[in-house]
């Protein structure tokens, strides 16, 4: 005989938790309970309109990257074009990597190669708005060399992911 129950989903069970353990603080200790709610809610309203960004980039993202265009610009075929995109694509994307591991990981389902991935997140630090304050502290030519090599280093470290994992 089935029953025909249905159980909480992961993100339910953690959130019971989460809001149990809460109840228990404000029982044992209830201003420094009180506090930490209102600093999560103060910056829960921070983080707000970077997740809306980050749901308004995935939603172009998978209108733009079908699992075909995905197969064809970042798979296994891509070639040369696909380092090129991946490391030109990273130097313009604004903001902290983990905002992009959502998005990262739906291409990597779509088909992007486990190279090309591992050489997006290597490739972080190089940043189009980053350069003005590494040229006006470190210099041109330390900011030009240190560029190269994270970009240099990127693709080796995602052709050695390939071979690893492959």
């Amino acid at each position: 005989m089935k029953r025909n129950k249905k159980s909480l989903s992961t993100a339910s069970k953690f959130l019971l938790v989460v809001f149990a353990v809460y109840l228990v603080a404000a029982v044992i200790d209830l201003p420094t309970t009180k506090n930490a709610v209102i600093n999560f809610l103060e910056m829960f309203t921070k983080i707000l309109p970077i997740l809306g960004v980050v749901v308004v980039v995935m939603t172009l993202a998978n209108l733009y990257f079908t699992k075909e265009r995905t197969t064809k610009i970042l798979g296994q075929n891509s070639g040369v074009k696909g380092w090129i995109y991946t490391i030109a694509t990273n130097v313009f994307i604004i903001g902290p990597p983990y905002v992009l591991y959502p998005l990262l990981g739906n291409l990597q389902k779509r088909g992007m190669k486990d190279s090309l991935l591992a050489a997006m997140l290597y490739n972080k630090n190089v940043k189009i708005y980053f350069l003005p304050v590494m040229v006006y502290y470190f210099g041109l030519k330390f900011t030009l060399i240190i560029s190269i090599y994270i970009i240099l280093f990127s693709i080796i470290t995602g052709k050695l992911i390939e071979k690893i994992i492959n």
